[in-house]
């Protein structure tokens, strides 16, 4: 009995002496951070979204502590923070374009048909799994809600009819929701956007009208006969250069279109 217990002693008495050696050890060698990367860390909203690139606002507060990247990138945030972030380092304020998620599909139970009744968990993901969704169309919103589950403000709604939508003026542009969406149907535009083209299918024509009413069909009138609105037709969609964008051929486009898909946006 004596022998067990001076082991246990001996063990007890390494372990203490180990610990304290550690816990000096640490101290010694951890260098103490910059008062101005405190700060920084300080004043972040604390979303931690990873809509600037970085893991989590710790991160991006270290990234431009080191100078890696300039204030400006904190949606939550806003030129309000990046100004005073810039006012800590000195630095001049270089604010990233303010961008909003928007759900790219007009389709909603009315407009386009179902393979089958989905009665699984409600979860895009989980219903992708299964033939890529109940859908007809397997580009388009699945109307479950996983963006709604992700998004930190409550931006993300769901309409009379069943599908989603964006409220602008709630979104953060965290990207948060594009990154949950299992067919990619959520994409971050220009906050100042005003015309969307509201679909994400790139199948050809005749297989659109088989499965939406409201799907491109590819015909190429925004882009030929307007070529001054900035539309581009690729892989049977048309999408839209914001940056080459003329708003009055836009709208005289958005007329024009058949289906009615170049729409302003709410």
């Amino acid at each position: 009995m004596t022998a067990i217990l001076n082991a246990f002693l001996i063990i007890a008495g390494l372990g203490a002496v180990l610990g304290l050696g550690l816990a000096i050890a640490d101290r010694k060698l951890t260098s103490p951070k910059d008062s101005k990367l405190e700060e920084l860390e300080g004043m972040m909203p604390g979303a931690n979204c990873g809509g600037c690139g970085f893991a989590g606002c710790s991160a991006y507060a270290d990234a431009v502590y080191q100078g890696k990247v300039l204030p400006g990138l904190c949606s939550p945030g806003g030129e309000e923070l990046a100004k005073r972030m810039a006012q800590v380092l000195g630095v001049e304020v270089k604010m990233a374009q303010k961008k909003v998620a928007y759900i790219f599909c007009s389709g909603d139970c009315e407009s386009t048909t179902k393979e089958f009744d989905y009665k699984g968990i409600p979860d895009c993901n989980a219903a992708s799994i299964l033939f890529r969704g109940d859908n007809g169309c397997k580009s388009g919103c699945l109307h479950l809600g996983s963006c709604m589950s992700v998004c930190t403000t409550g931006a993300i709604k769901r309409k009379e009819n069943g599908a989603l939508e964006v409220d602008a003026s709630l979104c953060q542009g965290c990207g948060s929701c594009t990154k949950v969406c299992p067919n990619g149907v959520i994409k971050l535009i220009p906050a100042d956007s005003q015309y969307v083209v509201a679909c994400n299918s790139h199948e050809k024509g005749s297989e659109v009208r088989k499965v939406c009413k409201v799907g491109c069909i590819g015909c190429r009138i925004c882009e030929t006969k307007f070529p001054e609105a900035g539309f581009t037709v690729d892989q049977n969609l048309a999408t839209l250069d914001y940056d080459k964008a003329s708003l009055e051929e836009v709208c005289k486009a958005a007329q024009a279109c058949p289906r009615h898909i170049i729409r302003k946006r709410v």
